[in-house]
Formats: structure tokens, sequence, C-alpha cells
């Protein structure tokens, strides 16, 4: 499919497509600042993870309350990634972006300044929303501003950032509130947003704004959109919670999802200027690339969250302590992003993929041996190797889904394939907790039935505990049938946690086999989308 349509101008070739190999330092500065403003942007979708205990306290919120101050966030996000091609387009990177940092500076200080869940929730919208229309802006000056030989360069910058900031997110949150308090996990980004800001305004002019597309906006697209995709969010993230369908409210919130889909989609292949061009999906390499991107975000988003859970849940730590022992994927993103990027230039996308998701499958395959005793040590080699698997494959991922794409198509392309990123943790998460949920149920019935009255080793075991209670003044026999229930429970979830690293190894095995049909990019910019 051709990337220009027939009666429009052609569009100019970018830089990239003609400049030289040497980048200019104003241009390099700028494409830093948006890096940083990205990384900002996706630090926060988990640096409240690992403190949302002190946040609940310091706002006296709920159990079921204190888990919107994530969920509002990742709703708002994922409403304007993809509209942010549309917006890049109409007013240009530059203004975008600028807007973008300011509003995300001036948001998070609302958040620390919050008295109530409520207000938390309505600011912690507001920071997603505006956040995340930072986020796609720079894969998409990545991919047109810098020549195809700089991407061995870049490539792995924008995957260390997208990868790194929320496997992080736990340990910064961590220790910020535990040295400071939870407000400093807000307050820690104004500093930084206005330096992002100002340096976004004064240095970038990759692109000119299109003021004329304002007039072609697609309110019933945008509409449909926000109701198709919050709405997604919502499901995803209070399914596992509210018994699926046993909720009316989940029932009445896939109504509207599925009425949001249909007229999303009527839009978007009707519309003169649709808010998505989901032509790009016409490119099978952008469209593999998102399916893996999809899936990097279950393993990515999955696993930030399972480490901190099993953690709090069964060993019992605190934000600190959870935050100390989540550093080593980080630490190893971190060394292997050059290594990938050395990679890039002498190996196959392909091999490189593959590598990639066999060593995120040996290490979720070693954590499905899992027991309640497991500590720092034993999680040490499973979380390198999940860092090295990210790594290693996100880049040839980024490069693939976008390396053959027109200029024409990068915007748009750009928030579609970062969608596909956070939708994929948001069907994990979803997923992950129901396994949880069941596999918890099924392992402590059948727990119990080995426990029972009548099991020799049981009886033992409680006779034993209640002796040794007993000789402390206490209910002997009690005490010891409640540790024992407790003991079980404990024993049903650390195994449901098993199985749900057994279910990943799965999955990442699997993706080594869907390799096969990527086309490898070529070394130039692609003037036609597929």
């Amino acid at each position: 499919m051709s990337s220009t349509t027939a009666g429009s101008p052609p569009a100019a070739a970018p830089p990239a497509a003609s400049a030289s190999d040497t980048i200019p330092m104003r241009r390099m500065l700028a494409f830093m600042a948006m890096v940083f403003g990205m990384f900002m942007a996706i630090l926060d979708i988990q640096i409240v993870s690992a403190s949302l205990a002190e946040i609940q306290a310091g706002l006296s919120a709920s159990t079921d309350e204190i888990a919107w101050v994530q969920t509002a966030y990742l709703i708002a996000e994922v409403i304007m990634i993809p509209l942010s091609g549309f917006l890049a387009r109409m007013l240009s990177t530059r203004v975008l972006f600028t807007l973008a940092a300011a509003g995300f500076t001036a948001s998070s200080a609302l958040c620390a300044t919050a008295t109530n869940i409520d207000q938390m929730i309505v600011y912690r919208a507001l920071q997603g929303f505006i956040g995340g229309g930072m986020i796609p802006s720079v894969f998409a000056a990545a991919f047109t501003i810098f020549p195809p030989s700089k991407r061995a360069i870049v490539s792995p910058m924008i995957g260390l950032v997208a990868t790194l900031a929320p496997t992080i997110g736990p340990t910064v949150g961590g220790y910020l509130s535990h040295a400071l308090s939870w407000h400093w996990l807000f307050l820690v980004n104004v500093p930084f947003g206005i330096v992002v800001a100002i340096a976004v305004w004064n240095l970038v002019d990759f692109d000119k704004p299109d003021l004329s597309l304002f007039k072609k906006f697609d309110w019933f697209g945008l509409l449909g959109m926000a109701a198709f995709l919050g709405s997604l969010e919502y499901v995803l993230e209070e399914g596992p919670l509210d018994d699926w369908f046993e909720d009316r409210v989940i029932v009445v919130m896939t109504v509207i999802l599925v009425v949001g889909a249909l007229l999303f989609l009527w839009r978007a292949f009707t519309a003169k200027e649709p808010i998505v061009d989901l032509t790009a999906f016409a490119n099978r390499n952008f469209a593999f690339g998102s399916l893996f991107s999809f899936v990097m975000g279950v393993g990515l988003y999955g696993l930030t969250y399972l480490y901190p859970v099993y953690l709090g849940r069964v060993r019992g730590y605190d934000s600190l302590m959870i935050g100390e022992t989540m550093f080593v994927s980080g630490l190893a993103m971190f060394f292997t992003a050059p290594l990938s990027g050395i990679l890039s230039k002498k190996l196959d996308p392909r091999a490189m993929m593959a590598m990639g998701f066999v060593s995120f499958g040996i290490g979720t395959w070693l954590m499905s041996g899992i027991t309640h005793d497991w500590d720092f040590r034993e999680l040490f080699i499973p979380q390198i190797l999940r860092g090295f698997g990210l790594m290693m494959a996100m880049v040839p991922i980024n490069n693939i889904a976008l390396g053959t794409l027109s200029p024409q198509k990068m915007k748009g392309a750009s928030g579609l394939y970062n969608l596909t990123r956070n939708l994929g943790g948001a069907v994990g998460l979803a997923v992950i907790n129901t396994m949880i949920n069941d596999r918890t149920a099924l392992h402590y019935d059948r727990l119990v039935e080995r426990v029972r009255w009548g099991s020799q080793i049981a009886e033992d075991r409680i006779d034993q505990t209640a002796a040794s209670l007993s000789a402390n003044g206490l209910d002997g026999a009690s005490a010891a049938i409640g540790q024992m229930v407790s003991m079980v429970r404990r024993e049903a979830s650390v195994m449901a946690f098993s199985d749900v690293f057994l279910a990943l190894t799965v999955l990442f095995v699997g993706l080594c086999a869907l390799s096969i049909f990527i086309r490898k990019p070529e070394t130039g910019v692609k003037v036609d989308a597929h």
C-alpha cells in the first residue's frame, strides 16, 4: 500500500533520509531531553506500586480505592498514546512535547498536594493522560531524524528507557517513600520536568505544525477510542478483583467497550483524517513487531508486578526491601543496552530476538521452582536473565516494527506500537491476577485434602505446635489450627505463583517460532508502507 493517498502532495523526505551520519549536537541534545521526558512518564506507571500502603495510610483510603492510584494513570495514558500521533502532526513535535512535559510536571505537583483519594485519582488521571503524549514522540523521532546507521545507538537508548523505567519504578518509589515520604514520588518530577519542557521548546525543530488538521479532527473517532480503550483498561484491571462478569459494572463497561470499539473502527476506516491510522498494520513487520511488543508488555509489566506481590505477600517485605531486591533487573538492563547496540550491527535481528526470548523463558522457568523462603539470592539469576532478555529482544523488535515504515506513517504507527506494549501489560496483569486467584483456590483445596483430620503427619504437626504454644500460655489447639490454615494458604499462594511463571515460560518460548515470519529490515528508509 502506498504511503501517500491520491490527490495529496507527496511528503517531504525526513532529515534522516538524506543527512550525513554526523548528527548536530543541538539535535542530539533535543532528543536526549525527549528521552528523559519519556523516562519520567513511563517510570510513573510503576513508581507507586511498592508504596501504595504508604499512600493509602496518608490519604485514609480503602484497599479497593488505593488501587485506582495506578489504574487511573493507566486508563488515561492508554487513551493518549494512540492520539498523540495525530496531535504531533497537527501541533508539531515541539509544541506537543513541550505541552505534555509542562502538563505532566504540573499534574505531578498536584498529586503531591492531594489530601484525599478522590483528588489523587483525578490528578493521577491528568498525569497519565498528559504524560502519555511524550512516549510515542520519542520513538517516532528516533526513526525519522536519525540515519539508519545510528540506530545501533538510539534504538538501545529508547529500548532501555522503555524497559528500565517500569522495572526500577518500584525501586525508586521504595527508596523515596522510605527515606522521605510518599509525596516525593511525585515531587521528584517537578525540577526535571521543568528542565525537559524548556529544553524541548528551545531545541526541537524536527517538523512543522499543520493546524489545518484541527478542522478535520474526528471527534466521534476520539469518543469511540476513549470509550473503547478506557473501558478495556477498566475491565482488565478490575475484572480479576470483581469476579469478571459476575459484577454488574464490569458487564456495563464491557458493553461500552464493544460499542466504543465499533464506533472507533468505523471512523478509522471512513474518516478523511482518522484519529488513528490503522493502515500501518498492513506492513507485515510492523504487525508482527506489534504482536511481539504486546507479549513483551506481558512479561515486562507482569513480572514487575509479580515480584513485589510475592515479596510483600509471602516474604513480608516492606517497600524499601522490595526496591532493593528488584534493582537487579534494572542493572542487568543497563549493562546489556550497549551490548545489544553492538550486536544489532552484527547479528540478524531475528537471532537477537530469539536470544532474548530464550533468556527470558529460562528466567521464568527457574522461577517456577519458587518456594516460600526464596529471597534475594534465589531471585538474583532469574532477574539477571529477565533484564538481559528484555533488552536483547526489545532493540530488534523496535527496529523490525518501525524500521521498514515510511516517514509519513511513523508518528501514527509509533502511537500504535507503544499502545500494544501497554495493552499487553494490561491483559497480562488481568490474566496473571485471574490465574493467581483461581490456582490459589485450587491448590488450597488440594492441600486441605492432605492435611485433614486423619492425616498422621498433619496431626503430629498440630500437636507439636499446640504443645509449644501452650507452654507460652496460649490456647494451643486453636492457635495451632490457625497456624496450619495460614501455612496452607501461603503454600497454595506460592504454588499459584509457580504456575504463572511456568505459563510465562511457555509463552516466551513460543515466540521463538513466530520470528521466522519476520522480514529483516533493510538498511535504508523505505518510502512504501510495506
